[in-house]
C-alpha cells in the first residue's frame, strides 16, 4: 500500500513538473511572440517617421511662395485687364516648369504682341481666341510682363497652363531665330526664374515639347540649338547663385 501510494505521488509531481514546464515554455513564447510584435511596431513605426520628416522636408525645401517673388527692375510690368480671353485671374498654387514660345509674328515689339493679347477682351462673334503669357521678350531684349506669375495665362495648353509660366520671344524673320539681344535676356531671365522657383534647366520646355506644336520654330527646327540654350540656362543659374 506505502509503495502503491509512493508511485501515485511520484506520478502527480511527475505531472505537476511537467505542467510547469509547459507553462514556462508557454509564457516564453508569449514573450517572444510580444517582443517580435513590438520590434516589428518599433522598426514600422521608425520607417514611417522618417518616411514623414523626409516628405516635409523635401516639400519645405521645394516650397516657394509664388506670390512673395518680385521682378527684376529690367522687367517692365504692363498687366493686361481681366478678361475670360487672355487674363481670367486664375490662382496657380505651383509653378512646375518653365515654356518658351515664339510670337509667330516676324518683326512685331513686344508691345505690339502684349497690346493684341490685350485686343482679345473686346472679341465678339462665335469663334473667339484665347490667348496670352506671362513674359514677353522684344526685339531689343526689353522684357514685358503681362500677367503676374501666380496666375495662369493662355499660352501652352489646358493642363500645362496651370503649373508654368510662359515666355513669350520676339524674332526678327520667319525662321523665328531670335536675335542676340533677345536670346541673351532669354536666358539671364530663364535663369532668374529657374532660381527664383526652385526649378533647374531640366524643368524648361518648348511649346513643341508640351503640345507638338511648331513653338519657338528655330528651336524645334535646330534640336542643337535648343540643347545648347539649356546649357547656357544652366550655366547662367550657377553663376546667379554664385556656384
Amino acid at each position: 500500500m506505502n509503495n502503491q501510494t509512493k508511485d501515485r505521488m511520484d506520478e502527480l509531481e511527475r505531472r505537476r513538473r511537467s505542467r510547469q514546464r509547459r507553462h514556462k515554455q508557454k509564457k516564453k513564447k508569449k514573450k517572444r511572440a510580444f517582443l517580435y510584435i513590438f520590434l516589428r511596431f518599433v522598426i514600422w513605426t521608425g520607417l514611417l517617421a522618417c518616411i514623414f520628416w523626409g516628405l516635409i522636408f523635401l516639400f519645405r525645401r521645394n516650397y516657394v511662395d509664388i506670390r512673395s517673388i518680385t521682378m527684376p527692375d529690367y522687367v517692365r510690368q504692363d498687366f493686361l485687364e481681366f478678361n475670360p480671353y487672355s487674363r481670367p485671374g486664375t490662382r496657380m498654387k505651383r509653378i512646375n516648369g518653365i515654356v518658351i514660345h515664339y510670337v509667330a509674328n516676324p518683326g512685331t515689339t513686344a508691345k505690339q504682341n502684349r497690346d493684341y493679347f490685350a485686343s482679345l477682351k473686346d472679341q465678339k462673334g462665335e469663334k473667339k481666341i484665347s490667348a496670352s503669357s506671362h513674359f514677353i521678350i522684344g526685339l531689343e531684349g526689353e522684357i514685358l510682363q503681362e500677367i503676374p506669375i501666380y496666375e495662369v495665362a493662355y499660352a501652352t495648353s489646358k493642363e500645362k497652363n496651370k503649373d508654368t509660366v510662359s515666355i513669350e520671344c520676339c524674332h526678327p524673320d520667319e525662321t523665328g531665330k531670335f536675335n542676340d539681344q533677345t536670346y541673351a535676356s532669354l536666358v539671364k531671365f530663364t535663369a532668374l526664374l529657374c532660381n527664383e522657383l526652385g526649378l533647374t534647366e531640366k524643368d524648361v520646355i518648348r511649346h513643341y515639347d508640351a503640345t507638338g506644336k511648331d513653338c519657338p520654330r528655330y528651336f524645334v527646327a535646330h534640336e542643337d540649338a535648343w540643347k545648347q540654350f539649356l546649357q547656357d540656362v544652366k550655366a547662367e543659374r550657377k553663376g546667379i547663385k554664385g556656384e
